[in-house]
């Protein structure tokens, strides 16, 4: 449980992995990374609370972020339980050995089964926004990504997505960029998309050295059975095609 404004939130997050470093979890859909402004429920906080409950733990309990999602996308992410766990895994993100993969449904049929994206991008902090830009343009950032068509269904693809940068928003731009916005992205998909409309974007895979036992992990995580992931493959269909 959660306070937030005065009220008691009881929140379940599906824990996938822990032990004594790594806390790997599923993200809900529409819940905040870490806590901001508004004041809405975050997964730190939760997640920080109920470490300290389940281990009676006095004080602050050390929950490190090593990576974000954006509010509303889901799936897996992985936290730290110390510090030099946290300190070695933002070593792989900085040296591209930590794997991130996504499940996105976009508007549209992409000429080819596989590709890569590169752009420049930019992010706009008062606004939250992130544009392409060109690359001399001041504050941007290359973003690259390679995309698998796994499958199409009438006017929607569902792709495979992995990440070689970690750029603010990088998936759903640089999708929008290319003519292919996601489902439900209300941001930088409005010409497509309806109001209320849940993004189609979840983080189905994360991969890395594990900090103190020096072996490659595997973690992965489904989208909900709901709209419009239901056009697509079953649950362990995806996980055979992604492994």
């Amino acid at each position: 449980m959660i306070c937030r404004g005065g009220l008691t939130v009881t929140v379940e997050i599906r824990v996938l992995y822990e032990d004594n470093h790594l806390l790997v979890v599923e993200k809900p859909a529409n819940m905040l990374t870490q806590g901001d402004k508004t004041g809405d429920a975050d997964l730190l906080s939760i997640l920080k609370q109920k470490l300290k409950e389940k281990y009676q733990k006095p004080g602050n309990v050390y929950l490190g972020l090593v990576h974000r999602l954006d509010r509303p996308t889901g799936g897996a992410l992985v936290l730290a339980k110390t510090s030099k766990a946290a300190a070695r895994l933002a070593a792989q993100l900085r040296e591209h050995t930590f794997n991130r993969a996504y499940l996105a449904v976009v508007h549209g049929r992409l000429p080819s089964e596989r590709g890569k994206l590169e752009h420049y991008l930019r992010k706009d902090r008062r606004t939250n926004t992130v544009t392409v830009v060109k690359s001399s343009s001041a504050g941007a950032k290359k973003a690259k990504l390679t995309y698998q068509v796994l499958g199409s269904v009438s006017s929607y693809s569902l792709l495979y997505v992995q990440l070689e940068t970690g750029r603010a928003h990088q998936i759903r731009v640089q999708l929008a960029a290319a003519g292919y916005p996601l489902f439900g992205d209300q941001r930088y998909g409005q010409k497509v998309n309806r109001p209320g409309q849940q993004l189609a974007l979840w983080s189905c895979r994360l991969s890395f050295l594990h900090p103190t036992r020096k072996r490659e992990v595997n973690f992965f995580s489904f989208p909900p059975h709901t709209y419009p992931w239901t056009l697509f493959a079953s649950e362990s269909l995806l996980k055979d095609m992604i492994q």
